[in-house]
């Protein structure tokens, strides 16, 4: 199983130097930033337990394989379904390295996909499904600039091939840094602390009103083990979308 590693920096008095995974499986296969806190939305929903949070988008949560020869399967990650034409958003490592790519939704229709847009400096791919499911449903899109350390969140995803898998946490940093040692370098990330593991890159970052507010792309582990620590990280889901961070972005 092949693992790939970054590097996170944080910043208070010294230095820390961790060692960040990539989280993807298959066979073969910061900088903290202060941010005040937001003022009170008077107009937003009411909050969601975790239950009520993964019904809502457990049906948005797709598995994203990467295929070799013989349709082997070479890599597992998480997608999500960001827009009402099929948009699937996923974790471009999941999918990088050519190969044909596989989709599966939550109700079992499988499909081959296309990338149809990639950003390799935020680690994001847009995928499309050449087969969508008869009822398609995409996942609500929150706004990732309102978040503040502490506040709730749920990760869905099919870690280490247990699909749709929720773990519960909260933020736990903003703004934070990524280096990886094949030279990519990642800005502007979510820390959260819900639970995620090889095969959880791509899937949705959830707050507690069903809103994804981030695509989850890597876990920081000070061995080469790429298994979880309590550190993991998504990229806002306006910056995903193509907007910025603080920003819901363009449903493309």
């Amino acid at each position: 199983m092949r693992r790939w590693t970054v590097v996170g920096a944080a910043a208070v008095v010294a230095l820390l130097l961790l060692a960040v995974a990539f989280v993807r499986w298959g066979p073969g296969g910061g900088s903290p930033a202060a941010a005040p806190s937001p003022s009170p939305d008077p107009t937003a929903a009411p909050e969601l337990s975790p239950a009520q949070v993964y019904e809502a988008v457990a049906p948005s949560v797709v598995v994203v394989e990467r295929l070799g020869t013989g349709d082997r399967v070479e890599g597992t990650g998480t997608g999500v379904v960001a827009s009402d034409t099929g948009v699937i958003l996923t974790a471009l490592h999941v999918v990088k390295g050519g190969g044909a790519v596989r989709v599966t939704f939550a109700d079992g229709t499988r499909s081959a996909a296309t990338v149809e847009d990639s950003d390799p400096a935020n680690d994001i791919a847009a995928l499309a499904a050449a087969t969508l499911p008869p009822v398609l449903v995409p996942a609500t899109i929150g706004n990732s600039g309102r978040l503040a350390v502490g506040d709730a969140v749920v990760a869905v995803g099919n870690q280490l091939g247990m699909t749709s898998s929720a773990t519960a946490g909260v933020v736990s940093g903003l703004d934070r840094l990524a280096a990886g040692d094949d030279g990519t370098r990642l800005a502007g990330l979510i820390q959260f602390d819900a639970a995620v593991n090889p095969g959880s890159s791509g899937g949705p970052l959830v707050n507690t009103r069903g809103e994804t507010i981030g695509i989850v792309v890597a876990l920081a582990n000070p061995t080469r083990a790429g298994t979880f620590i309590g550190i993991g990280f998504a990229v806002p889901i306006g910056t995903a979308l193509g907007g910025g961070p603080g920003e819901d972005g363009p449903q493309r």
